[in-house]
């Protein structure tokens, strides 16, 4: 048997805003033991028996971050390959490409283990265990999904009604009341989002009930560019054709109309990380109940969480509540309603505030930026460059930029100049120049760069060589 896990990297946390962004996403959050949640789920795909390759499922702005994370955790030399969505379209399609491109490099009778790129799962040996009796049902023909024995009346997870390991029927979110009802009976478990089966079986329960998908991705596959090498094999989608695949997702398209399905019990120690109220369980509690994650002074403060990433947080008399706070936004929330923190996050969106998209430390495929100070006509920035990796050939048309090294070495591209700017110097580059900034060393180069104008907006920039492909 020949088992690839696929690892679906997307979607917005939006209720885990401030810390989650549109380009930051809850797969990327670090935990307490300074991994991500991508990075978690990375190595409990890898040190499953056997498994030599990882395929992901994300988006073309991810893909730099996402295979940096992995980098940093592959040490067993894993093959990471990647399937890059021009924008979200679901788990639907991002199976059924799954499936496609499995199919055809591996063979139909390849196991598919999809797992959801943010969820946590305490008990490796448990799952383990579960992916095997999956396995098993996969090549006996089923679309195998994990349901987890429920421990109370959760109204935030879907249900499974099971029969042993058939599937009875799938069950959106419930009242709380349904929820009671669900856990008492015994015979319901929570959905837990991962599913396995060949990639032969899904392609034919894809045909069957929603072909228009099917064929859409079909379609998207053969006009799709692909390069392989020896860390794996990526896989950019059409924009074009994966903009007709339908919008939906496998729940909705399969699942609920698969007549094999069948369901593993398990108890993994699982958590979907949905909200702030449930990564809060996850820190313990002083006598008081409160949770605390970075610095935070207390006085009279109950069953409060408060996570602060830079500053000091003071409160005092409060109780119930949930304090979240990063450079640019904060949050603070009544335990209650963390559901309902999704609706800042929809509204911040709709009024194109950057908070919605970007922290300011921004990641890029170079290394990463971090904004400062910005006012009128001025804005400042932390560049970190890795490396052996570059800038665009690029030039603005309305702020000219001045650059000062504080370590490492820059190789610059200046107009019609090249030089090497070392720690302590500078350079500038007039608005209209063409410039280009380098790495050239085996260290982090950082520098401090200035930026004046009438307009210094990110989208001032025209690219003329690149190395990630945005030119």
């Amino acid at each position: 048997m020949t088992l690839l896990p696929i690892i679906l990297c997307g979607g917005a946390g939006s209720r885990l805003w401030p810390v989650s962004r549109e380009l930051h996403p809850k797969p990327f959050i670090r935990m307490a033991g300074g991994r991500s949640l991508l990075q978690m789920a990375f190595l409990r795909a890898a040190s499953l028996p056997d498994v030599k390759e990882v395929l992901t499922v994300t988006n073309r702005e991810l893909f730099f971050r996402t295979d940096d994370d992995f980098r940093e955790v592959n040490t067993r030399g894993c093959l990471t390959s990647f399937i890059l969505e021009p924008f979200g379209r679901n788990t639907a399609a991002a199976v059924a490409s799954a499936a496609m491109h499995t199919a055809r490099a591996h063979g139909e009778d390849t196991v598919m283990l999809v797992l959801p790129a943010d969820h946590l799962i305490a008990d490796q040996q448990a799952f383990a265990d579960a992916v095997a009796a999956a396995s098993a049902l996969a090549q006996a023909g089923k679309i195998v999904t994990f349901g987890i024995r429920p421990q109370t009346p959760e109204t935030a997870y879907g249900y499974i009604e099971a029969d042993g390991e058939a599937v009875v029927r799938f069950v959106e979110k419930p009242s709380l009341e349904k929820a009671r009802e669900y856990v008492g009976s015994g015979r319901f478990l929570w959905n837990s989002g991962m599913f396995c089966f060949t990639a032969g079986a899904m392609i034919r329960e894809i045909r069957e009930h929603c072909p228009d998908i099917l064929d859409a991705v079909t379609e998207c596959i053969a006009k799709s560019p692909s390069a392989g090498g020896d860390e794996g094999t990526q896989i950019r989608l059409d924009p074009v054709s994966f903009g007709t695949v339908p919008d939906i997702s496998l729940d909705y398209a399969v699942m609920e109309k698969c007549k094999t399905a069948a369901v593993v019990h398990c108890e993994l120690g699982w958590s979907d990380v949905g909200s702030w109220t449930a990564l809060s369980e996850l820190s313990p509690a002083d006598e008081n109940g409160n949770r605390v994650e970075g610095q935070a002074l207390l006085v009279d403060v109950k069953d409060c969480y408060v996570r602060s990433e830079d500053r000091m947080v003071g409160a005092v008399g409060i109780q119930n509540l949930i304090v979240i706070d990063t450079p640019d936004a904060l949050l603070v929330a009544e335990k209650q309603r963390a559901q309902d923190v999704k609706q800042i996050y929809a509204e911040l969106k709709s009024l194109g505030h950057e908070t919605y998209k970007v922290h300011r430390t921004v990641h890029r495929p170079w290394g990463s930026y971090t904004v400062l100070e910005e006012g009128d006509r001025f804005k400042i920035k932390r560049i970190v460059v890795k490396p052996g990796a570059s800038l665009s050939l690029q030039m603005h048309h309305h702020r000219s930029e001045h650059w000062v090294v504080v370590s490492g070495t820059a190789k610059v591209v200046n107009g019609d100049r090249e030089l090497l700017v070392s720690i302590d110097e500078s350079t500038y580059i007039p608005a209209g120049h063409k410039h280009r900034l380098e790495n050239p060393g085996m260290i982090d180069l950082v520098m401090i760069e200035v930026q004046s104008g009438e307009y210094l907006g990110e989208d001032d920039i025209v690219r003329f060589e690149d190395n990630y492909g945005r030119a």
